[in-house]
């Protein structure tokens, strides 16, 4: 009877330990899984502030780019005005000569 309270004794702690090492190890595994998470977090954030700069810069080159183009129109507009002007003048001066 004593040998088989032992026998028992010795296959509970063995079990006991063996779930104390997979406990450990799951810890273990748990604690990396945080870190690497952390990682991603922090690289999450980093590439946040770094596209949010580079959209800034774009709308800033599109907004410039815009202003430019419609620089651009207004002067076109005033050069045809002007050469309609011209035209007219020309039809006029060309209609009293002949």
């Amino acid at each position: 009877m004593f040998e088989l309270i032992t026998k028992m004794y010795s296959d509970f702690t063995e079990r006991f330990n063996s779930m104390d090492n997979k406990i450990s190890s799951m810890d273990n595994k748990i604690s990396s899984m945080d870190n690497k998470i952390e990682s991603v977090k922090n690289d999450i954030i980093r590439l946040e502030n770094n596209l949010d700069d580079k959209t800034k810069a774009l709308f800033d080159g599109y907004k410039q780019t815009y202003e430019e183009v419609k620089e651009v129109k207004r002067a076109v507009e005033e050069i045809s005005s002007k050469v309609e002007k011209q035209e007219v003048e020309i039809k006029v001066i060309k209609g009293g000569k002949a």
